[in-house]
């Protein structure tokens, strides 16, 4: 069974940092894109950074500039270096993971880590 293992969460200052990491277990899942989405309370999830096998990125326009996604291919490991953050980061940040078992297409989201950022 594939799992995504978050972690790097935690509470920190406005204009603070904090990176998250999202670890895929076993060898078996064939990442093509890993994400990073988020969900404020009473809000919905949503995206926050792409990173495909290539290397593209895409961000959303609230976090361009402060955070920057990135991963390790050999480890099946991604990471997102959140800078300067702001209270309105506040969120559950999940991870998200598309790619292949075995030749079947699979999606996986890890459990979700919260971010508390103190004004």
């Amino acid at each position: 069974q594939v799992q995504l293992v978050e972690s790097g969460g935690g509470t920190v200052q406005a204009g603070g940092s904090l990176r998250l990491s999202c670890a895929a277990s076993g060898n078996i899942f064939r990442i093509n894109t890993m994400g990073w989405y988020r969900q404020a309370p009473g809000k919905q999830r949503e995206v926050v950074a792409t990173i495909t096998s290539g290397g593209s990125t895409n961000y959303a326009d609230s976090v361009k500039g402060r955070f920057t996604i990135s991963r390790d291919a050999a480890k099946n490991t991604g990471f997102l270096q959140m800078n300067s953050l702001k209270p309105e980061d506040t969120a559950v940040y999940y991870c998200n993971a598309d790619g292949r078992v075995y030749g079947a297409r699979r999606e996986v989201w890890g459990q979700g880590t919260l971010v508390t950022v103190s004004s």
